[in-house]
């Protein structure tokens, strides 16, 4: 039996569509615009996108932030990683306590857990600069791993890690060749998704950071005081173009890795 197509379906899902997207087409077309107000179409230049790379305290705060959302994203993957396969081997009565306090800093308020980091640096005499910046994105981006990594351990067969220690692997050797090959599209995924938060955070940043060091989004925020000019609309439209070429690159090796594998024979 066929299903019955809603007709106003394909319309609805375009005015979506063009809801989500308008946004992100006005800045990408307004960061070739000529005029400095983006609010008429003068000609189309590519001066901003000059004097965005002039700008060398904006180049420096966006090299800040690349550095501390690689670094972030390399700690939180590895313990992210380690404490989703701990958990998922534990059979306590607490498990699903310490379920729900790894994912705590997903569910405090940012600017709560904002304030609590800053004084319990302050406590530490921990200097505020780029450590503190790497702890605090560590703590709020282990849990966007952890869960994704989960997921995958629960639809994930026990019994192959089972037959590579029947086979007289060791612990160590049957995670490293049998689940962390199986978990890592969930670590890429969740590592990328940690990215993306690291190199948005505003708020908790703000709180522990250094007066000496500035990131892409506390510059972008502090310019807003005097007014964001049409620079800020070609970083974006940078940053935008990076992302889908990632995330192209990523689903051809993705589509790569699926052919080969297709393709391998079996050995006897």
């Amino acid at each position: 039996m066929k299903k019955k197509k809603f007709r106003f379906s394909g319309l609805y899902m375009g005015i979506v569509f063009f809801m989500m997207y308008l946004p992100i087409a006005v800045v990408v077309i307004f960061s070739f615009n000529e005029s400095k107000l983006p609010v008429r179409w003068n000609g189309f230049s590519l001066q901003w996108y000059e004097k965005l790379f002039q700008n060398h305290a904006m180049m420096e705060a966006l090299g800040n932030s690349l550095i501390l959302a690689v670094a972030s994203c390399l700690v939180s993957a590895v313990i992210g990683t380690l404490g989703a396969v701990g958990l998922s081997r534990i059979h306590w009565k607490t498990k699903g306590v310490l379920e729900y306090i790894s994912l705590l800093p997903l569910m405090i308020p940012e600017i709560i857990l904002g304030m609590v980091l800053m004084a319990f640096f302050y406590m530490l005499g921990i200097p505020f600069g780029m450590l503190t910046l790497l702890i605090g994105h560590t703590v709020f981006c282990v849990p966007y791993i952890l869960m994704e990594v989960k997921a995958r351990l629960a639809g994930m067969d026990p019994a192959l890690e089972e037959a590579a220690r029947d086979l007289g692997a060791t612990g160590f050797r049957a995670f490293w060749d049998i689940t962390l090959p199986l978990i890592m599209p969930a670590v890429v995924s969740g590592s990328l998704l940690a990215f993306a938060m690291s190199m948005d955070d505003v708020v908790i940043s703000i709180f522990i950071n250094g007066p000496r060091i500035s990131t892409l989004p506390i510059k972008v925020y502090t310019q807003m005081k005097t007014g964001v000019t049409p620079e800020i609309n070609a970083l974006c439209t940078i940053m935008l173009g990076i992302t889908f070429l990632m995330i192209i690159l990523y689903s051809m090796l993705q589509r790569h890795k699926e052919k080969k594998q297709k393709g391998r024979p079996i050995r006897p």
